[in-house]
């Protein structure tokens, strides 16, 4: 069966046990949140910041669920002192669902400066990513970061470009 974008993220979050997700609007995600909304395995935690979803996603953590933030890469400018801080200190996995905006196709050139740091931030804050051209890799890199996260104790990143969807 050929997945398409967007399910091939959510049977990604489904195979890696992902119990327990926070979000942010995105457009790009929409098809996704809407799945991880209508699943009843899944509880699903709407938050206006993305720093408000990584704590509420360590309070779940702590009490045994398995995380996920889904939100766009402009968020991880917001996000930089909660990873670089809570995460890493008390050693706590998540797996980013990221939109990465402002790569090659974007049409909104306020998003391309943080496209372009996207990597780098990542790189910085040691936290592992894939970027995942096919629907199939991208469910097959959201399992295998899932458990390296769970792992190492750390979070992981999985960034979806303009080009995936």
């Amino acid at each position: 069966m050929k997945l398409d974008s967007s399910d091939a993220v959510y049977m990604g979050m489904k195979d890696a046990g992902i119990d327990f997700a926070v979000s942010v609007p995105c457009v790009n995600l929409k098809g996704v949140l809407e799945m991880v909304d209508d699943d009843p395995e899944i509880m699903h935690i709407p938050v206006t910041r993305e720093e408000e979803g990584f704590g509420v996603a360590a309070g779940a953590y702590m009490a045994g669920k398995t995380t996920a933030i889904l939100m766009q890469n402009s968020g991880l400018g917001n996000s930089v002192n909660v990873l670089a801080s809570l995460y890493s200190l008390y050693r706590i996995p998540i797996t980013m669902v990221v939109s990465h905006r402002g790569t090659e196709g974007e049409f909104m050139e306020a998003q391309v400066p943080m496209g372009r740091a996207t990597e780098g931030i990542l790189e910085i804050l040691g936290i592992p990513f894939r970027a995942p051209e096919t629907p199939d890799d991208a469910r097959k890199a959201i399992k295998e970061l899932t458990d390296d996260s769970l792992k190492m104790r750390r979070p992981s990143a999985v960034l979806l470009k303009i080009s995936y969807w």
